[in-house]
């Protein structure tokens, strides 16, 4: 099969090299397709997709973070459950982690319009035990986070836990969005920015772990559209290629894992989480190219960025904060501990089963097919031997036969379809992949199908289930 290979335009921009101020004089021009959308192409020769194969996380990393989302618990300030004590959850990272968190000015009170005002005011949420604390602060790149010994995790403790009468053995959940201001070398170069950011991100959860010894979960998301950038802080490619950065890192631990806990990538570092590490994988992924609508309608205007054109403005912090909004509150790792109502769950294994097959006669669990910009819902819990009261499950998702490109979002069915999909694919293809999905309340499943036109047929194989 010939390899799809993606292309990615810039324009010519005359570029005043002075250190340390140098300024882009005429913005770049960048396109390429978001890591979500890549299907089977690549970009200069490495694949997409969040995970492993496409965007679904692995059965096997999935059911481990849900295990470790099962142990996350009100703590005391020392640390021990307590029916009384807080789940922390802290942001690390710089200027555009602050903003879409919750506020540059830090410490301060958060923007009704960042995640943690949007968070604030929903019903939804576990206000009762959870506390979101915003770590991150302008300025604050990759460098400053990568040792237990850096002055910033002290000033995130004084400054941000101590007076809000909060420890550092109290956080268990981490939010990370880094980057490495002025980068220079772009993919495929061996020395590239990119590679560099893997290292210290693998750096920084080690340290995260050192100094948050309760730590359990780590999302991380890589940057926002920067191609209206007008200075040479972070502009493109790089912002897009932080993306496949946090795809490596969160691989990395996968691949650990998978081979008996021995370090399989050498730049990441040793990511077991059975030992010095927590359990890491994505936030919501947040590049789209432009005004070039992603496949779920994402995109990033000019006026959803500042002047400078690399901080999002305050319609770009809404954007962002309800990504990820959206994201935690449909991610079966954290609806557990971010939910108001959502007890631990514990995996049980079953035997692969068809629970929905839409080539089928029409039916709730068959046809017709996925029309284009619209969905149904599938009854998991209840079918297949998947207990009546299941949360998640752990399900093989197809496509087959679409009369279109497009993709799905799979999600549960009480919520907002999520702005990552789940699978792409091309017209005519077939694709499968492999994937634990928060349920809904009635235990089912919603897919939405992106696609301007045409069909598509999805199939959901179950293998085990939540509850």
């Amino acid at each position: 099969m010939r390899k799809l290979v993606l292309l990615v335009f810039v324009a010519a921009a005359a570029i005043l090299s002075e250190a340390p101020g140098r300024r882009l004089v005429a913005a770049a021009a960048f396109s390429a397709a978001p890591l979500t959308d890549m299907g089977a192409a690549t970009y200069l020769g490495f694949a997409g997709g969040l995970y492993p194969g496409g965007n679904l996380m692995p059965i096997a990393h999935g059911v481990a973070g849900a295990a470790r989302a099962a142990s996350v618990t009100p703590l005391d300030a020392n640390g021990n459950p307590s029916a009384g004590g807080k789940i922390v959850m802290v942001s690390i990272g710089m200027s555009n982690t602050t903003q879409e968190f919750c506020n540059q000015a830090n410490p301060a009170a958060c923007t009704s319009w960042s995640f943690v005002g949007q968070a604030a005011v929903d019903p939804a949420v576990n206000h009762a035990t959870l506390v979101l604390v915003n770590g991150a602060a302008s300025g604050k790149t990759a460098p400053f986070w990568i040792s237990p010994a850096l002055a910033d995790y002290d000033r995130v403790r004084d400054s941000d836990l101590t007076p809000a009468g909060l420890t550092e053995k109290q956080v268990q959940i981490g939010w990370v969005k880094v980057a490495n201001a002025g980068p220079t070398v772009s993919l495929p170069s061996a020395s590239s920015d990119a590679y560099t950011l893997e290292t210290q991100m693998g750096q920084i959860v080690r340290a995260m772990k050192a100094r948050y010894p309760n730590l359990r979960l780590v999302y991380f998301s890589s940057r926002i559209y920067a191609g209206y950038a007008t200075t040479m802080l972070n502009p493109e490619p790089y912002a897009y290629e932080y993306g496949f950065a946090v795809k490596w890192i969160v691989q990395a631990q996968i691949d650990q894992m998978a081979n008996g806990g021995t370090i399989v990538d050498s730049r990441a570092g040793d990511l077991n989480y059975n030992a010095g590490a927590p359990w890491i994988g994505w936030g919501p992924y947040l590049w789209a190219s432009g005004a070039t609508a992603r496949s779920d309608g994402l995109t990033w205007q000019p006026g959803d960025l500042q002047a400078d054109g690399t901080h999002p403005s305050q319609a770009g912090q809404t954007k962002a904060g309800g990504l990820l909004l959206s994201f935690f509150k449909a991610e079966p790792t954290a609806r557990p501990w971010f939910l108001a109502a959502s007890p631990a769950l514990s995996f049980h294994a079953a035997s692969p089963c068809r629970v929905a097959d839409t080539r089928n006669s029409a039916g709730p669990l068959g046809g017709p097919a996925l029309s284009a910009n619209g969905g149904r819902s599938f009854q998991i819990a209840g079918q297949c031997g998947v207990s009546p009261t299941a949360k998640a499950a752990a399900m093989n998702v197809t496509v087959t036969a679409p009369t279109a490109a497009g993709s799905l979002r799979l999600y549960p069915a009480d919520s907002t379809p999520p702005a990552t999909s789940t699978i792409s694919y091309s017209a005519g293809q077939t694709r499968a992949d492999n994937a634990v999905l928060g349920l809904g309340p009635a235990g089912d499943v919603g897919v939405h199908c992106d696609q301007n036109s045409g069909t598509v047929h999805v199939i959901l194989d179950v293998v085990g289930w939540f509850e």
